[in-house]
């Protein structure tokens, strides 16, 4: 015969409400009483029935993660897993499952988004990229949805929940780090335009440079749309200027691997030729030869903010918004070198 709450309840020497409300993590429980309560479901081998619940007070207890393209793509990126464990460690404290989603382009993404929020299949959002023009944070935004996002977003900042490193400020000490080596010919290799973290990598390598006295050289810039199909051809004019770079900022590990092949295709070693230096510190950095320098973001603490975030707004829609800055790391190793 199956275990019911009523049953929890007689050998805890407490009420059936008392169960529940131990079930739901309720706040004017006692901890004493939940660990006996607690006990006694363990010893029973009582297991809620959380469907039956949340049907009854119309939460899912679901979150949905929204990656910037399909789930096919985005988990070629050593980013996306790691932050996952992040958000995955903090919903479970609240026993929350993840809806992911498989949509692959913006249109599909927009619609799935809707349908999971007016579906009810998930109690909040979490949205792994900020960019420029996004009709899913503008339609969260309008419709009071619960959510909270990885990176600066692009409007209202201060009415929305978010977490991010300083791109700017790290931006800014990669470049400074490079002059310090003695490099004053400093190219940058950033990411699609649209999206925020590469303008705020892209300002901080500016602002680098002028700080330092360096004029900026646009013939240094290399943006994502500029290499689309072509970058080994990008990388080749880059390198064949008259006053080549000595030092190359990329926006990504990821990136900074295929600049790094495209050299080798062309005789142009690392550090000897070129110094390299990216972002995101991914764990095959370390193991390339050289290792790559690369700035630690702390990917796996951004994903445990985003959900601490977003269940806040859930359980409590009246919580003011919050941001929040996670620090990240120069790494120095091999692929920079000392002119």
């Amino acid at each position: 015969m199956a275990i019911t709450i009523k049953d929890v309840a007689k050998y805890a020497e407490v009420s059936p409400a008392t169960v529940s409300r131990v079930i739901a993590d309720h706040p004017k429980i006692s901890p004493k009483t939940k660990r006996r309560v607690r006990k006694v479901m363990e010893e029973l081998g009582y297991y809620p029935n959380f469907q039956a619940r949340n049907l009854v007070a119309q939460k899912s207890k679901a979150i949905g993660v929204i990656m910037e393209n399909s789930t096919t793509l985005a988990f070629q990126n050593p980013f996306f897993p790691e932050v996952l464990r992040g958000i995955s460690v903090s919903a479970h404290q609240s026993q929350y499952g993840l809806y992911l989603s498989t949509s692959a382009t913006e249109t599909e993404i927009y619609e799935e988004v809707v349908a999971m929020t007016q579906g009810k299949r998930v109690d909040g959002i979490i949205l792994l990229y900020s960019k420029t023009g996004d009709k899913v944070m503008d339609y969260l935004l309008e419709n009071d949805v619960p959510f909270s996002v990885v990176g600066r977003p692009y409007i209202q900042p201060e009415a929305i929940s978010f977490v991010d490193n300083d791109n700017v400020e790290i931006s800014k000490q990669v470049v400074h780090h490079l002059i310090t080596l003695g490099h004053r010919n400093i190219s940058f290799v950033g990411g699609a335009s649209d999206f925020i973290v590469s303008a705020d990598r892209l300002n901080g390598y500016k602002q680098g440079l002028k700080e330092a006295g360096i004029p900026f050289t646009a013939n240094y810039v290399v943006t994502q749309e500029m290499m689309e199909g072509r970058e080994k051809q990008a990388i080749q004019q880059l390198m064949e200027q008259e006053n080549p770079p000595t030092a190359i900022v990329t926006h990504d590990d990821l990136v900074a691997y295929e600049v790094i092949s495209y050299l080798e295709d062309l005789d142009i070693a690392v550090p000897s030729d070129v110094s390299i230096i990216g972002f995101n510190n991914h764990t095959l950095s370390s193991h390339l030869k050289p290792p790559l320098s690369t700035v630690d973001i702390s990917i796996f603490d951004l994903g445990v903010e985003a959900a601490n975030l977003v269940l806040e707004k859930i359980k409590d829609d009246k919580a003011a918004p919050r941001n929040i800055i996670v620090p990240a790391t120069l790494i120095e190793r091999g692929s920079c070198q000392n002119l």
